[in-house]
């Protein structure tokens, strides 16, 4: 789990960095490729893409699907509010949360919402069950308010690494 504020820096160099960079726009590069980018052998970077597996600065890898070519047609964020603000209350949100696959993401947050959740739906009577079968008859659950994606304007996982300096 990512916890903001929970954050332990890794000390990274310009060759790391380029590692990185280039991991991120094509996680299937072989060392070979990636060396090639970096300008370092292939055994040093090797060794230096072990290095960061290991200290979780490369957390995994994994294939970005389609939403739209999979026929999940409807993007929603939806705004949670707590019935009660309790250690076991938000235990038991975050157990409704971890068990329900539409949610592709979650996040705790100051403001008038206590969660702002982000789902993934075939269509709007998925919203709907969603919302009115699941989220609302939840015992953690006091109000949700869900607003419908209409048009993705950015959608980026990359981390602006030209920010970090080397170290």
């Amino acid at each position: 789990m990512h916890g903001i504020g929970k954050i332990r820096m890794i000390s990274v160099d310009a060759f790391d960095l380029k590692i990185l960079g280039a991991l991120q726009d094509d996680g299937r590069l072989t060392n070979q490729e990636l060396a090639d980018l970096a300008g370092l052998s292939a055994s040093q970077c090797s060794r230096r893409r072990m290095r960061l597996e290991e200290e979780k600065v490369i957390a995994g890898y994994h294939a970005d699907l389609s939403s739209e070519a999979l026929g999940f047609g409807v993007i929603a964020f939806i705004q949670v509010g707590l019935a009660t603000h309790s250690p076991d209350n938000s235990k038991r949100f975050r157990a409704l949360v971890n068990r329900i696959d539409e949610i592709q993401e979650a996040y705790s947050l100051t403001g008038d919402a206590d969660y702002v959740l982000k789902a993934v739906l075939r269509d709007l009577k998925g919203l709907s069950n969603l919302v009115n079968d699941v989220l609302m008859p939840h015992q953690s659950v006091a109000h949700v308010r869900s607003s419908i994606v209409l048009d993705r304007l950015k959608e980026s996982s990359k981390l602006p690494l030209k920010e970090i300096k080397p170290g």
